[in-house]
């Protein structure tokens, strides 16, 4: 894996490490899921490749907001 690629990585990595700490199912299991999808992938050496399951991170990390905003709106409404 070259340089840009490996540091796009480890970002996103550490991103959704970061967002895997308010998982509803704990973040233990957030981070085995994670660390055995990235370890799966770490042989790839396709640079189209790799760019698709980056930028299929990015997406998840998105999803993994919204559905933290939306939780925190319903109980925000949940409570007036």
């Amino acid at each position: 894996m070259s340089q840009p690629h490996r540091r796009s990585v480890l970002n996103l990595y550490k991103t959704l490490l970061y967002l895997g700490r308010e998982w509803p199912q704990g973040y233990d299991l957030f981070r085995k899921r994670l660390h055995k999808v990235f370890t799966k992938n770490s042989e790839e050496t396709n640079p189209e490749k790799i760019k698709m399951m980056i930028k299929h991170g990015e997406f998840v990390g998105k999803e993994i907001e919204a559905l933290y905003k939306l939780k925190k709106y319903r109980a925000m409404k949940r409570s007036t």
